[in-house]
């Protein structure tokens, strides 16, 4: 049975990257990565991004990289404890660099979020629920 999970994103420069997501939130892991990767750890149960430079992506996939502009890989989500926290992040993201694809809304009466891409077309959504707007069935 797997005991950890973990992402691995393409990147265009590792050094810009960590900057970007220090800058929305995210844990860059200093002890774990180097000029060839770098390690984000995200929420309570430490999930795992990695980050590498393209190239180094590309032999591990031994496949091209998805052009973010004309398309999307993955949709990466995070939850937030509050919808000021999501617009926080919405903020920090465009900040750092990002773009937003999805702005701070609400959906369905009990749910909040947005979205946004990163540096390099990753694209993220960050969503509070409200558990007890929650329809019951």
């Amino acid at each position: 049975m797997p005991k950890q999970f973990w992402i691995n994103l393409p990147v265009k420069d590792i050094n810009k990257s960590k900057e970007f997501y220090s800058k929305v939130g995210f844990i860059v892991n200093e002890q774990h990565g180097n000029s060839d990767q770098a390690q984000l750890i995200i929420g309570d149960h430490n999930a795992t991004v990695m980050l590498f430079p393209e190239s180094t992506f590309e032999k591990f996939t031994r496949q091209v990289i998805v052009d973010t502009k004309q398309a999307t890989e993955v949709l990466l989500s995070v939850d937030a404890d509050s919808r000021e926290e999501v617009d926080v992040m919405a903020k920090n993201a465009v900040e750092a660099g990002g773009t937003l694809f999805g702005e701070p809304s609400e959906s369905q009466g009990w749910m909040y979020g947005c979205g946004f891409t990163d540096l390099d077309g990753h694209r993220w959504n960050v969503l509070y629920m409200d558990l007890s707007k929650m329809p019951k069935e």
